[in-house]
């Protein structure tokens, strides 16, 4: 698996370097994904799928390790990106997304580690699928945000280059940001919710933070659907709370795993 984990790693830092020539060259027809692009990140995804296989789900359960859960995280994020990219204008945030992702392949490969999780039951896979699905739709949200940011700097000092005109305009870009903040923050709810009913203890000790941290990230998602739905909050005030609320979800998720498995070396 070494060898296909280079190669995977290849094929994301291939799509993102391609992906950034095209946008630096106001290569991107809005709307028209390149074709060259996806059918590698594609590749690259299939070979993923099947590291992640091989290395998270073992005779003994689920090893969800801190590098794994990185990955698998990662393999989210581009399966989502590749599935919008054929309905929605998103082609540019791959320039963030797939070196993560190749990054995400070599800390596997390069540093495995093992946390396994055994008697899992279906409520528990349950809550972990919503749990990843709405991260990954957040990470993307606020790969988006990251985007407008610089858009907004580069149009309100008048300089649209030729990055900038790759770019949608900005109010699609808003209006983009906010329908997957709404996705995300509905499957961050529903998370939450089966966290609560199916976890016999959610407020326990090892999950007591991991609890704390997500419900923050859900109350400033929260607090800007209503500001945008109340008050058309908008431009730096939208960026600046989806970036708050995916790094108290990046902290909840990882911090805690970074906590338990290298700072105090236990599950």
């Amino acid at each position: 698996m070494f060898t296909a984990g280079l190669f995977t790693s290849l094929l994301y830092f291939i799509s993102g370097i391609l992906l950034g020539h095209n946008l630096f060259n106001a290569k991107i027809i809005q709307n028209k994904p390149d074709n060259k692009i996806l059918i590698i990140g594609l590749s690259a995804l299939i070979l993923h799928t099947i590291i992640l296989f091989s290395d998270t789900i073992t005779s003994n359960g689920l090893n969800p390790s801190i590098v794994n859960s990185f990955s698998l995280v990662s393999w989210v994020v581009i399966l989502l990106y590749l599935i919008s990219e054929l309905r929605k204008p998103v082609e540019t945030l791959g320039i963030f997304m797939f070196p993560i992702a190749g990054i995400a392949v070599l800390l596997q490969i390069l540093f495995p580690g093992e946390m396994i999780l055994a008697n899992r039951s279906f409520e528990l896979e349950v809550h972990i699928l919503l749990s990843l699905l709405s991260y990954g739709l957040l990470a993307i949200a606020a790969g988006q945000s990251m985007l407008l940011l610089v858009q907004t700097h580069y149009l309100k000092n008048k300089h649209p280059g030729g990055f900038i005109r790759s770019l949608p305009p900005l109010q699609s870009m808003e209006n983009l940001l906010f329908q997957i903040i709404k996705v995300g923050f509905s499957l961050l709810t529903l998370a939450l919710l089966s966290g609560f009913i199916f976890l016999d203890n959610i407020f326990a000790q090892h999950l007591v933070h991991k609890t704390v941290l997500s419900i923050i990230a859900w109350l400033l998602f929260a607090i800007l659907i209503w500001g945008r739905w109340h008050f058309g909050w908008r431009g730096k005030k939208a960026i600046h709370f989806t970036l708050g609320g995916f790094i108290f979800l990046m902290l909840a998720y990882f911090g805690s795993k970074i906590v338990f498995e290298i700072i105090l070396q236990r599950v």
